[in-house]
């Protein structure tokens, strides 16, 4: 039963928080009324000034360094995002569920291909993938996932549902900002709201160990690990910074490697390690170029790949898993390898390189988003009905005449989340990215919580960092 919220005591807003009957909002089922899981919640906030309260969260994330790319620091929002106790736990089961199946997937590609031999998946997928690495058939252990950490991006839709708009396993990012952003936030609403709140903050130790359980198999008991990263211009140079610390794993770049006899060399200093294991956090993840030619970071790393001397974390190739295409094919693969059916649904998408699939939707697209089968970020994405008459025109060209290129996904409106907006609060977009590790070692787990990202403007649909969006902390409450 929803909270009617204390009229000597209002939330600010409260009375006035516009609703749309065409979107959920996670925290109010009315203007006045506040959905379960956030009585505690608008509680706490209810006694604080909302202003001095940005400012004192503003000051904690700039005092921990948070900060997302040359943009510099992160906006973090201080009204959290609740999930109850019940609702995660049918996610989380759905989270696991998803990561096996994609996992599965990624080692079928590289090695019996069964899933395109039987039908399920079309041969084309791999034929025109960014994401597919060719070099790495046949070098991927069956016993190490090769995709240890796994990002899914989920949205709310109209009713409420938690769906899967994408996948995100080639080298998922965010998770340490969600750690940050609970240290600069809980503090601030005190022991009260906070009371039964789940913590986050032992997923970097179980990352940390699933990295070095990812070490070739004559390396496993004492390891050498290293974060592969672009350097200090990368846009979560935090994070890589943050994890060295906390796990004692260094810093390297590709100038720093070297490669001799079938072993990956790092210069540290003045120690020149082996390394069995890179935790890949480089932009650059292709092997080959088209032309099939080894790239730079391809001669690096192929020796020591094939030589078995050598593992990455996540594998090369694993962006073949978040290609826009192979996401139209999730629930499909949960079926095949797994037996099961999925417990998350994801957005409906559309392989517009099938004729049957391209016929159902063409004559509708301006319904639709369209979307690059190779791009992130929300970079290259068409949102058609909020595009103008010329961007619609031009990418109804180009998907005529490059289908293979694209993807086409139904339109759903984001849900809103109060958010923090001059002295008082107003509904901003949001998504949620929680995180999966799969260790060689031990149990699949999920992070409690995730990353909740929200759109700095009001109509704003796409919530990326890149596109000036901040983060607010995830809640899950209860036992």
């Amino acid at each position: 039963m929803a909270t009617t919220l204390n009229p000597a005591r209002p939330f600010p807003g409260a009375g006035v928080y516009p609703l749309d009957a065409g979107h959920f909002d996670e925290a109010f089922a009315t203007t006045d009324t506040a959905r379960p899981p956030y009585a505690t919640v608008f509680d706490a906030l209810a006694r604080l000034d909302l202003v001095e309260l940005r400012e004192r969260v503003r000051s904690n994330a700039q005092a921990i360094g948070l900060s997302f790319g040359p943009g510099g620091p992160m906006a973090v929002d201080p009204v959290p995002r609740v999930i109850d106790a019940a609702e995660w736990e049918a996610l989380e089961a759905g989270l696991l569920q998803r990561a096996r199946a994609l996992n599965a997937f990624i080692l079928d590609a590289y090695g019996d291909q069964r899933i395109f031999e039987e039908g399920i998946v079309p041969r084309r997928l791999l034929e025109t993938s960014q994401g597919y690495e060719p070099r790495m058939r046949g070098l991927l252990d069956p016993a190490v996932p090769p995709a240890t950490v796994a990002g899914m991006d989920l949205i709310r839709d109209a009713h409420g549902e938690l769906l899967v708009l994408e996948d995100n396993l080639r080298m998922p990012s965010g998770a340490t900002y969600a750690i940050a952003v609970r240290e600069a936030v809980a503090p601030e609403l005190g022991a009260a709201a906070t009371r039964g709140l789940r913590s986050p903050g032992d997923y970097v130790e179980r990352l940390g160990e699933a990295i070095r359980a990812a070490a070739p198999a004559a390396h496993a008991a004492e390891p050498v690990a290293a974060i592969l990263s672009d350097g200090p211009e990368s846009g979560t140079y935090y994070e890589q910074q943050r994890l060295s610390r906390e796990l004692a794993l260094p810093i390297v770049t590709p100038d720093q490697l070297s490669h001799a006899r079938g072993r990956l060399h790092a210069r540290v200093g003045r120690e020149r390690l082996q390394l069995d294991v890179v935790y890949r956090r480089l932009n650059e993840d292709r092997l080959t170029d088209r032309g099939g030619a080894l790239t730079p970071l391809g001669a690096l790393l192929t020796p020591a790949l094939e030589s078995g001397r050598l593992r990455c974390v996540n594998a090369i190739g694993t962006g073949l898993a978040d290609d826009k295409l192979t996401h139209a094919y999730v629930e499909d693969m949960v079926r095949f390898y797994l037996g099961e059916e999925p417990r998350l649904r994801s957005v409906p998408s559309y392989d517009l390189s099938d004729p049957a699939a391209r016929d159902e939707v063409v004559g509708r697209l301006d319904e639709l988003v369209v979307k690059p089968r190779d791009g992130f970020g929300g970079h290259g994405v068409t949102i058609m009905p909020r595009a103008t008459e010329g961007e619609r025109r031009k990418v109804i060209g180009l998907v005529r005449r490059r289908p293979e290129r694209f993807v086409a996904q139904e339109l759903v409106p984001l849900s809103t989340h109060p958010t923090v907006v001059g002295a008082g609060i107003a509904p901003r977009r949001v998504d949620l990215r929680p995180y999966v590790l799969t260790p060689a070692a031990g149990e699949p787990s999920a992070m409690q919580g995730g990353l909740t990202r929200y759109a700095k403007e009001a109509e704003e649909m796409v919530v990326e960092g890149s596109r000036g969006g901040g983060a607010k902390d995830t809640w899950v409450l209860g036992a």
